[in-house]
């Protein structure tokens, strides 16, 4: 027995066939086949799909209104198995995005607004937190993340080293002096930062896998702009990463100290779930990240 789509198929053949015959051959099955399925489908439907005579076919009126359906629904069916092929210049949808705040902000999102503007139809969905995203439970489509992506399931790329230093202002260096040993450090105002995921201190890192971990801290925040806020009006020295203190630095706000016992940069990545194709605008977002944040890397 045909099932519906397969008659669908049939009448749409026939319907422009001179002949059934005409219309098995194309379809490369017999006559009777045809015959049979046109049968079936007017009784489905209860009206006379065809005239027919010993030399030819005449569809009628209605069959023909019912042709014009069958054939857009054999068209959307076909749509669904179909490659998704879109033009070269063509990126559409929503692309969902997750960063930690201060990269998200000063990094990533410009570049997702210049890929709006070359890609009308891209909507980026950005979601800005210090807190690691489960990526795969949330479907999101791409990482922007400080450190190793430990997790096969990812594709990842590593696009830029981030140095961390440790910086004072001027007024607190004038104050009590610039640290020349992590000894002397603690002995010195700090600022702390809190671990939004587990909510422990973070301590500052060196060198050799040395760590300083401040004892009592002179301000305690769990928003790194917030801690070099803070540095800059003197309450303590603080770590972060070279990209976000390079400005300040620049503008005499900050003093990068104790530069021989900086540790191993960390590493700044791009990933994305390894979960089969990889649609136009996915790849489009992803390249185009690795490209940008590896042209921000920090400069020597």
């Amino acid at each position: 027995m045909l099932n519906r789509l397969e008659i669908l198929k049939i009448f749409a053949a026939a319907a422009t066939s001179p002949t059934f015959r005409e219309a098995a051959k194309r379809l490369g099955v017999s006559p009777q086949v045809v015959t049979r399925a046109v049968r079936e489908l007017e009784e489905t439907v209860g009206e006379t799909l065809f005239h027919r005579s010993t030399r030819r076919i005449q569809i009628t009126a209605f069959g023909q209104s019912f042709a014009q359906n069958a054939q857009a629904a054999l068209s959307a069916v076909d749509g669904l198995f179909a490659p998704h092929v879109v033009r070269a210049d063509e990126a559409v949808g929503i692309v969902r995005i997750t960063a930690s705040s201060m990269i998200g902000r000063r990094f990533v999102l410009p570049v997702l607004v210049g890929l709006t503007k070359r890609y009308p139809g891209l909507v980026p969905d950005l979601r800005l937190s210090d807190v690691p995203a489960p990526v795969v439970d949330e479907q999101i489509d791409i990482g922007v993340r400080v450190g190793a992506i430990g997790d096969n399931r990812f594709v990842a790329r590593m696009v830029a080293s981030l140095p961390m230093w440790v910086v004072g202002s001027p007024s607190l260096i004038e104050s009590v002096g610039e640290p020349k040993s992590l000894k002397e450090l603690e002995s010195m105002p700090m600022t702390c930062l809190i671990d939004r995921a587990s909510g422990r201190p973070w301590p500052l890192i060196f060198r050799g896998e040395r760590q300083v971990q401040p004892a009592s801290p002179a301000f305690v925040t769990d928003d790194t702009e917030a801690e070099i806020e803070a540095a800059c009006a003197g309450l303590g020295f603080s770590q972060s990463a070279e990209y976000l203190l390079r400005p300040y630095i620049e503008a005499g706000q900050l003093v990068r100290v104790l530069s021989r016992f900086e540790p191993e940069p960390w590493k700044l990545h791009v990933y994305r779930p390894q979960r089969g194709p990889v649609p136009r605008r996915i790849r489009v977002v992803y390249d185009e990240l690795v490209e940008k944040l590896g042209d921000a890397s920090p400069r020597a």
